[in-house]
């Protein structure tokens, strides 16, 4: 067996060897306050990028509030104020005096309702069939579908005008919400298609062999795991038809209009606008749609379809 000694230094020697050590040392001092330098750098960089983002989001709601906030007087104030100072709540209490708003209200709650199971439905059958089944002309029909989301919205309303009138459907819920469900289909339609690409055939081929129909499987195990897909494509429709200007101006009267064109007929006038009113009531009419998001934001992420199938 061989033992290895080590070799004392000499006297000249330990001079270096404390220098080497020391070096050592302060290099990798050194090393540790630059990486500390550089982390704090990227950290004041991520922050400062999320305070620019978020105040470019976040002033024209900011605005919104102060100008729905503010007197008619002080909203026309020049400069204006960042900060209003005569604040009052009459913007907010008009609103309950005007019948004609919240029946406004009640027309985009039917519409938008409506349109968002319309599209969920019909777009289900027809993500899942182009999905996992295979026939002729799949493929071109799915680009058809696709390709109609390139025309314009007001390119088509025209046409959608004249035939709503010829079947006498003008001015009716009918109407807004076939229009709306023209053109949210399309995207729900690709949306949950990318949905059930995710779920594994052999879940599907499970559900087979246990005897379930196609029906069945489609009801009883693909739409539960595609719920959040589901829901994702419903609010896509329910903002649409909640937002929507030009049809609903065009294809209603005043009883069946929703909120948007209702808005501008009421503070929107010919020689002068209610701008404190109309922020009012735009900020209220958007908390429905807030609410939405807020209760259901849970679905809209991560996929439900781990651990289904067992590898």
């Amino acid at each position: 067996m061989t033992s290895t000694t080590s070799t004392p230094l000499s006297a000249a020697e330990k001079p270096q060897a404390a220098k080497r050590a020391g070096g050592a040392t302060r290099t990798g001092g050194s090393t540790r306050r630059r990486m500390r330098k550089d982390l704090l750098r990227s950290r004041i960089a991520a922050w400062s990028a999320v305070v620019v983002i978020g105040a470019f989001g976040l002033l024209p709601v900011y605005w919104l509030l102060a100008t729905a906030l503010s007197t008619p007087e002080s909203t026309f104030q020049f400069p204006p104020k960042l900060i209003p100072t005569d604040l009052t709540l009459s913007n907010f209490t008009a609103l309950a005096e005007n019948d004609q708003l919240i029946k406004y209200m009640v027309n985009s709650l039917i519409v938008a309702s409506i349109t968002a199971v319309l599209s969920v439905v019909v777009a289900t059958y027809m993500g899942y069939s182009f999905s996992k089944f295979r026939y002729t002309g799949r493929r071109s029909l799915m680009h058809l579908v696709l390709a109609s989301q390139m025309f314009p919205q007001a390119l088509l309303l025209v046409t959608l005008y004249t035939v709503f009138s010829s079947f006498g459907m003008l001015n009716t819920y009918t109407a807004l919400v076939l229009s709306f469900t023209t053109f949210t289909m399309p995207l729900c339609v690709w949306m949950l298609k990318g949905i059930f690409d995710t779920i594994p055939d052999a879940l599907l081929e499970a559900a087979s062999i246990d005897g379930a129909s196609r029906w069945r499987t489609l009801h009883s195990i693909v739409a539960p795991l595609a719920a959040p897909g589901m829901i994702a494509a419903g609010l896509f429709a329910f903002v649409r038809g909640w937002n929507d200007f030009i049809f609903a101006l065009t294809l209603a009267d005043k009883e069946k209009q929703t909120l948007p064109p209702g808005l501008v007929s009421t503070y929107i006038g010919e020689f002068q606008t209610a701008w404190p009113q109309l922020m009012a009531a735009s900020l209220v009419v958007s908390i429905p749609v807030v609410v939405a998001f807020m209760f259901l934001q849970r679905y809209l992420v991560g996929g439900m379809t781990a651990g289904s199938v067992k590898s």
